[in-house]
This record gives C-alpha cells, sequence and structure tokens, in this order.
C-alpha cells in the first residue's frame, strides 16, 4: 500500500487546482489552463492537522495525520476520513492530503474516486480530464494536454507547447523559442537570436 499512497501523494502535484465534479452537478467542467498550473507546482500534499467537514457524513471534524500510514484520521473516532473538505479553500481531499476536485463521483450517497478518470494499477497512477492525461510512475511522470507536453524523470524535465521547447537537467536549461535559445549551463547564460 506504501508506493500507492506515494504516487498519490506525487500526483497532487499535478491536479492540486481542479476544481469539484458530481455528476447530479452542471458545473463539473474544469479548466485545463488549471491543470496546466499545477503541473509546474514543486510541492507535494500531505495531510495538515485541522478543522474539516466530512464529505460523506457531513460533519465538522479534526483531522491529523496517522503516523503509521500518512492518512487523515478522524482525531476523535480515530478512524480514517477518506474524502474532506477544506470550508477555507472549498477543496476536497483524500485521505492522503491530495486534492481531488473534480475527480468524485456520488454513487448511492457515497463520494468514491471516478476510475473513468483515475486509474491506479501498481505503482502506476493514469489521470484524465477532458483531454488532459497525466501519467505517474514513481519519480517519472507525463503530462499531456493539446500541444502542451511535459515529461519528468528525476531531475530530468523536457516541456514542449507549439514551437517553445524547454529541457532541464539539474541546474542546466535549454530554451528555444521560435527563433530564440537560451543555454543555462553552471550558471553561465547564453542567448542566441
Amino acid at each position: 500500500m506504501k508506493p500507492i499512497h506515494g504516487l498519490l501523494m506525487g500526483a497532487t502535484m499535478t491536479f492540486a487546482l481542479i476544481s469539484c465534479n458530481n455528476k447530479n452537478t452542471a458545473d463539473g467542467d474544469a479548466s485545463t489552463d488549471s491543470l496546466m498550473e499545477s503541473t509546474d507546482m514543486a510541492t507535494t500534499y500531505k495531510v495538515v492537522p485541522g478543522k474539516y467537514v466530512d464529505l460523506n457524513t457531513g460533519k465538522e471534524i479534526y483531522i491529523i495525520r496517522d503516523d503509521n500510514n500518512g492518512y487523515a484520521t478522524d482525531s476523535i473516532a480515530k478512524v480514517p476520513v477518506e474524502f474532506y473538505i477544506n470550508a477555507d479553500t472549498k477543496d476536497t481531499l483524500y485521505r492522503t492530503g491530495m486534492v481531488v476536485n473534480n475527480l468524485l463521483v456520488e454513487e448511492d450517497g457515497k463520494w468514491m474516486l471516478d476510475e473513468t478518470k483515475v486509474k491506479i494499477d501498481g505503482d502506476e497512477i493514469k489521470l484524465k480530464d477532458g483531454d488532459a492525461k497525466i501519467k505517474m510512475d514513481g519519480e517519472e511522470s507525463k503530462v499531456k494536454d493539446g500541444d502542451y507536453k511535459k515529461k519528468v524523470d528525476g531531475d530530468e524535465s523536457k516541456i514542449k507547447n507549439g514551437d517553445y521547447k524547454e529541457k532541464r537537467d539539474g541546474d542546466d536549461v535549454k530554451i528555444k523559442d521560435g527563433d530564440t535559445k537560451i543555454k543555462i549551463e553552471d550558471g553561465e547564460v547564453k542567448e542566441k537570436n
């Protein structure tokens, strides 16, 4: 279960800003612009202790982090909480602290991850929202949305968006934007037009 927990924590980097989806409402469409913004976030999420609302019961609870598995736990009942709402940000969170807005469905009064948008297969997680697709496997991730593509493998990353290309390897960066090329190597910036 720990590999899935780690992958779900990593997945939060990519789906942190998407809004909540409910089959029973018409406002489930999320902008992929916010999805693309969230792929560049360098933070990972974890369970933050505080007052929240349990999505399945509607009751206010105080969440703490279970030290054994890292999951959100009701501090009084001492039971895991699968989905909970941060009333300040209006975000819905999964038991790992991952923001799961637009990734949920309600069936028979119970909320669950939408299997048409989230697929977990061993160490691999696939997320789909409209035309945007994200695949994560350990330290590797791929994002595709129209012309935008991003591939990350540890400290290395590649981004392509139309005529714009960017390649990073640690602190070294190469950027090509149309006819302009920028290279940052060992702290030295070189530009060609």
